[in-house]
């Protein structure tokens, strides 16, 4: 039996108990959480939410992407969402290797190379602090107020704040236009 026969399983049983048929398109809590897909990160048991009350948007690295800037705005504008949470973690398959290295090998094997961004880091902390100034830069995202990043420790299972801002507090890191690398207005 393969792995995805034994999941129908699990979503018969699963479809047997249902009882969450009437809960709405808009998420409760007015909360969207961008996340690495990574299997050890777990966004909804890790923040104790239940179904129903989050969007959850996951991509190699929980990196702020264009994907993910057309996810957040229609989460925002059209269901609700007024809070977002971004999650890295430690130990991630995106420090382990350089842009080039996936470009090269995809290359190298098709002929040809994506036309999407790879988007590998070697900074969690600054990584993080790019994506959250890409959601406050967008001029597509309405409610940048309750923006928060956090390092998940896959070590302990605790979450670490990263603020976009250093020092004392009073003084905001400068945007950057995240396209060309150019500071912005």
């Amino acid at each position: 039996m393969s792995v995805t026969d034994r999941l129908l399983e699990n979503a018969d049983a699963w479809a047997d108990g249902f009882t969450a048929g009437e809960l709405s398109v808009m998420p409760t809590l007015q909360l969207a959480v961008v996340a690495c897909q990574d299997s050890r990160l777990d966004p909804q048991g890790l923040l104790g939410l239940g179904p129903g009350e989050a969007h959850y948007m996951r991509n190699a690295g929980g990196t702020v992407t264009d994907d993910m800037l057309r996810s957040l705005v229609i989460s925002q504008r059209f269901l609700g969402t007024r809070e977002i949470v971004l999650i890295h973690h430690t130990d991630c398959g995106m420090l382990r290797f350089k842009d080039d290295d996936l470009l090269d090998d995809l290359h190298a094997e098709t002929g040809m190379r994506p036309t999407w961004a790879v988007e590998t880091f070697d900074d969690l902390d600054d990584d993080l602090r790019q994506s959250m100034r890409r959601i406050q830069t967008s001029p597509f995202i309405p409610h940048k107020d309750n923006v928060r990043g956090f390092v998940y420790e896959v070590e302990t299972g605790r979450l670490r704040e990263v603020k976009l801002t250093e020092g004392s507090g009073s003084h905001r890191e400068a945007g950057v236009n995240w396209r060309t690398g150019n500071a912005s207005d």
